[in-house]
């Protein structure tokens, strides 16, 4: 006979493991969706808030990141709607010059690594998204793709070099170091 209590674990313990292990990467999937930081934290808030209530009729915890990226996605869009311009400035009220500030940046740079991205290998592109998107290990990369450590790495340093080596991307650096 034992003295221990079982180990007896509820919805509550595997959705605080669950936080623990991927708000990292839930909190990168919310700063695309926004333009603030702040906002970001926010939306991964009310995400989760919302995927705990739902927690118990999830049958597969493993894609459970899917719910919660689902979730912030669909209240963004309602924020969005709900914040939507009502009144088009008329045409004499337009700037004369083009307005460049933080945002216009960032369509610029997700504009040019977009392409760069786009023009690596599939495999490249995999190596590179698991490492920086989805947090993973060489070891966890190399079993998801069933390739070796050692391939892993050496695709990553590759895919990095060719991000590197690709003039618009130099170009864009360079215009942001500068400023």
């Amino acid at each position: 006979m034992t003295d221990h209590a079982p180990d007896v674990r509820g919805p509550r313990d595997d959705f605080t493991e669950y936080v623990a292990t991927r708000r990292s990467t839930l909190l990168r999937a919310a700063c695309q969706l926004t333009a603030n930081p702040a906002d970001a934290e926010d939306l991964l808030q009310e995400g989760l808030v919302k995927v705990y209530g739902a927690w118990h009729r999830i049958a597969d915890k493993r894609v459970a990141h899917a719910y919660v990226r689902r979730t912030m996605s669909n209240h963004q869009i309602s924020q969005w709607r709900r914040h939507r311009v009502e009144e088009y400035p008329a045409s004499d009220e337009l700037p004369d010059s083009a307005v460049w500030d933080l945002d216009t940046e960032r369509v610029e740079l997700r504009t040019v690594l977009h392409h760069a991205l786009a023009a690596l290998p599939h495999r490249d592109r995999q190596v590179l998204a698991l490492r920086y998107y989805g947090s993973y290990t060489d070891s966890e990369i190399a079993e998801r793709l069933g390739m070796s450590i050692g391939t892993v790495k050496s695709t990553l340093w590759r895919a990095l070099r060719k991000l590197r080596e690709n003039g618009a991307v130099r170009t864009l650096h360079a215009d942001l170091v500068a400023a």
